[in-house]
C-alpha cells in the first residue's frame, strides 16, 4: 500500500506553465479524486480555465528546481502525487549541455532524493521520451521497452538517466514510479518551443492562425506522435495503475501513430484547405533533421495497451479536437 491510499490526491506539478501542464492541470482540476493542486514553473504559471467550476485547492509558485531550498520548501510530506514535467527541451538542451544537465539530470535527482526521505514511496510519475533510443537498427524496426536505449542527442540522454533513476529508486521500494515514454505531442498550442520536434506543431498550428510556418525537415521523415487529449488522458491513467502491475520495469511506451511529414500537410489541408498548406515554407534545417533522425517511427505499444493505456486517433480527428479546444486563431 502506498502513502495515503485511499484519500485523495494532494498533487504538484512541475513544468505547470508548459502547454502539456496547463492541459494535464485542467483535467486534474475537473477530477474528483483531486483535492489540492501546486503548479509551479520558471514564472507563476496560470491556473487554466475548466468547463464546470473546480473545488480543488490551487496554488500557483514561480520556482528555481535547481535550489535544493526550494525544493525542500515545494515537496513537502503532505504531497501524495508528483508530476515532473519540467525541463529543457531537445534543441535546447543540444545548443547548452551546461543548461541541459543542471535543469535536466540535476534538478530532477535532486526532487526525486528528497520526495525518497520526506515522502518515501510516493507516485512519481515522468514524462519521458523516446529520444532514450536513438535510431532503429531499420526503418521498419519496431522498438520495445526492452531495446537498449543509445540516444543521439543530449536531451535523450538526460532524460534516460533520469528513468533509470527512478526506475531504481521504485525497484528499492523508495519511490512509486511511473516513466512514460512520449511520442512527440502534436498539436501544441501556444508559441514555438526550444524541442526540435516544436515544427510538428508548428505547421498546423501557424497555417491554422494565417501565419506562416517553416518546415525544416524532408517530407517523407516519419514521425511518432500522439494528440494532446491523448498524452493527458493516459498521464492520468499512468497515476490509477496499481504498483504490482509493473513487473520488472516501470517504464512504458505510450500509444502514438507513425506518420509521414507529407501525411501530416495532407490531413492540414484537409482541415484548413488550401490557403492554410500554401503557409508552410520548406526550408531545410540539418541539425534539426539530425536530431529528429535519430529518433525511432514504430513502437510496440503491446505492454501499454496490456496496462490500459489508451491509444490515439486519426491526424484530421486530432487538428479537429486542436480547433475544438484551443480555436484556429490559437496563440
Amino acid at each position: 500500500m502506498g502513502p495515503h491510499e485511499g484519500s485523495k490526491f494532494n498533487c504538484i506539478i512541475t513544468g505547470a506553465g508548459g502547454f502539456v501542464g496547463q492541459a494535464l492541470a485542467a483535467a486534474l482540476l475537473a477530477d474528483p479524486l483531486v483535492s489540492k493542486i501546486t503548479l509551479t514553473d520558471v514564472f507563476k504559471p496560470d491556473v487554466p480555465q475548466t468547463k464546470s467550476q473546480s473545488e480543488v485547492e490551487t496554488r500557483c509558485l514561480d520556482a528555481d528546481l535547481t535550489s535544493l531550498e526550494t525544493c525542500q520548501s515545494l515537496f513537502t510530506p503532505d504531497i501524495n502525487l508528483v508530476y515532473l514535467l519540467h525541463g529543457i527541451m531537445s534543441g535546447a538542451a543540444e545548443a547548452n549541455l551546461e543548461l541541459g544537465l543542471r535543469v535536466n539530470i540535476d534538478s530532477t535527482r535532486q526532487i526525486l532524493d528528497i520526495l525518497r526521505h520526506t515522502n518515501p514511496g510516493v507516485k512519481v510519475v515522468y514524462p519521458s521520451s523516446l529520444a532514450v533510443y536513438g535510431p532503429p537498427a531499420t526503418p521498419t524496426t519496431k522498438i520495445t521497452e526492452l531495446n537498449a536505449p543509445v540516444p543521439g542527442s543530449s536531451y535523450g540522454a538526460q532524460k534516460h538517466i533520469c528513468e533509470t533513476l527512478l526506475d531504481d529508486y521504485s525497484r528499492r521500494g523508495l519511490l512509486d514510479g511511473r516513466v512514460c515514454r512520449l511520442p512527440t505531442v502534436t498539436v501544441r498550442p501556444g508559441k514555438p518551443t526550444g524541442a526540435a520536434s516544436s515544427f510538428a506543431s508548428g505547421i498546423f498550428r501557424e497555417p491554422l492562425n494565417g501565419e506562416k510556418s517553416i518546415l525544416p525537415v524532408s517530407k517523407d521523415l516519419e514521425m511518432w506522435i500522439c494528440s494532446p487529449r491523448t498524452v493527458v488522458k493516459n498521464l492520468i491513467l499512468a497515476r490509477d495503475i496499481p504498483k504490482e502491475k509493473f513487473p520488472g520495469t516501470r517504464i512504458v511506451n505510450i500509444p502514438g501513430v507513425t506518420v509521414t511529414i507529407r501525411e501530416m500537410l495532407d490531413a492540414l489541408k484537409a482541415v484548413g484547405g488550401d490557403e492554410a498548406l500554401k503557409l508552410v515554407e520548406e526550408k531545410r534545417d540539418d541539425a534539426t533533421e539530425k536530431i529528429v533522425l535519430s529518433w525511432p517511427t514504430r513502437v510496440d505499444i503491446s505492454r501499454a495497451k496490456a496496462l490500459g493505456f489508451v491509444e490515439d486517433g486519426t491526424l484530421t480527428n486530432t487538428l479537429k479536437e486542436y480547433i475544438d479546444d484551443y480555436g484556429s486563431k490559437a496563440s
